[in-house]
C-alpha cells in the first residue's frame, strides 16, 4: 500500500492529493502522450526541517527536454519552482520518491501532439528500497527494447513503458525479480527501468548511449563518481554472455539506487563486489549531504 504525500501539484497549485483528478477522456491516458521524471529526496540528517533533493537541476533539465519531444514547453525554472512549493507544502519526514509528469491534458480523441492542451503535475510517496539491496535475480526478456528511430528514447515518454511493464511482469511471473532487455541488434540495453553496469578486470563497463538506453541520471552520476575515484570507465556495446562471466554486475536508477545482480537465469554470480560497494557507499554519502566534493549535486529545501 503506497503512502502518498498529502498534497499534489496540480494545475499550477498545491491541492490535496485526493483532489488531483483528471478526466477519463484525458488524451495522455489513451495515447501515452506524457513524460515523467523520478526523483529521490531524504530528510536532512542534520536538520529535521530540511529535505535534500538529489540532482534536482539535472532532473529538471531532462524533464524539460522530454517535454520538448512532446512539442510542449516546460522550463527548468518552472519545474524547480513547483518542486520547491510542493516540498514546502508536504513537509516530508521520511525518504520520498517524487514523480513530476508533463502530459497532454486535452480531451480530444485524435492521436496528435499539435494544437493540444498540456499540463504539469507532481505527486510523491514514501519509498524505501525499490529492489532488495542484497541483490536480485534477473532473466533475459523475450521482449526487445525499442529503437530510437521508433520512439524518442532520450526522454522518459510514458507510452514507451509498455515494454518495461511486459518485461517486468514476465520476469516476476517466471520466478525472477527483474528483466534484462536486449536491443534490436542483440546487445544488452537496460533493465525494465534501470541502467546496467558490469565490472571486468577492474574496469567499469556500461552500455553506451547508442544502445537504445535511457540516459539515466544515476547512471551518469555513477560514471562521474567512478572516474573521480580513478576507476577506468568504458561505455560500449555489451554482449549478454559478458554478464555471465563478469566480476560484478549491478543496476542503477533513481528508485533502485545501486542494486547488485546476484543471479542471471541459472548462473549464480559472485557476491564479492568491491567496486560496486565502494560506489554505493559514496553515492549514499552524497545523497545524505555529507560528501563535500559532490555537495553541488544536492538541493536543500527548508520548510
Amino acid at each position: 500500500m503506497h503512502q502518498f504525500l498529502p498534497y499534489a501539484w496540480f494545475q499550477g497549485k498545491c491541492v490535496p492529493f485526493e483532489e488531483a483528478r483528471v478526466s477519463v477522456a484525458t488524451h495522455a491516458l489513451h495515447y501515452g502522450t506524457g513524460a515523467f521524471g523520478g526523483m529521490r529526496a531524504i530528510p536532512d540528517p542534520k536538520d529535521s526541517n530540511s529535505i535534500l533533493l538529489f540532482r534536482a537541476e539535472r532532473h529538471a533539465k531532462r524533464l524539460s527536454q522530454s517535454a520538448r519531444l512532446l512539442l510542449t514547453e516546460l522550463s527548468e525554472e518552472t519545474i524547480l519552482n513547483s518542486l520547491n512549493l510542493f516540498i514546502k507544502a508536504n513537509k516530508p519526514t521520511r525518504p520520498i520518491y517524487l514523480r513530476p509528469f508533463v502530459y497532454t491534458s486535452d480531451l480530444g480523441i485524435a492521436p496528435r501532439l499539435h494544437n493540444i492542451e498540456t499540463d504539469f503535475l507532481i505527486y510523491g510517496l514514501e519509498l524505501g528500497d525499490y529492489l532488495s539491496p542484497d541483490g536480485v535475480k534477473c532473466r533475459f526478456s523475450s521482449w526487445t527494447r525499442q529503437e530510437d528511430r521508433s520512439l524518442p528514447l532520450r526522454g522518459k515518454i510514458s507510452g514507451a513503458y509498455i515494454t518495461s511493464s511486459l518485461a517486468k511482469t514476465e520476469a516476476v511471473l517466471s520466478g525472477f525479480d527483474e528483466a534484462l532487455l536486449l536491443n534490436s541488434r542483440g546487445k544488452i540495453s537496460e533493465a525494465s527501468g534501470m541502467n546496467l553496469f558490469i565490472v571486468r578486470d577492474g574496469s567499469l563497463i556500461t552500455p553506451s548511449v547508442d544502445q537504445d538506453i535511457l540516459e539515466g541520471i544515476t547512471r551518469a552520476s555513477v560514471i562521474e563518481i567512478a572516474k573521480n575515484s580513478g576507476i577506468n570507465v568504458i561505455e560500449r556495446p555489451v554482449d549478454k554472455t559478458e554478464l555471465l562471466i563478469a566480476d560484478e554486475v549491478f543496476l542503477t536508477g533513481t528508485a533502485a539506487k545501486i542494486t547488485p545482480i546476484r543471479q542471471i537465469e541459472s548462473t549464480v554470480l559472485s557476491n564479492t563486489r568491491p567496486i560496486m560497494e565502494n560506489l554505493r557507499v559514496k553515492l549514499t554519502r552524497i545523497t545524505e549531504g555529507v560528501d563535500q566534493e559532490f555537495r553541488h549535486w544536492i538541493t536543500r529545501i527548508t520548510f
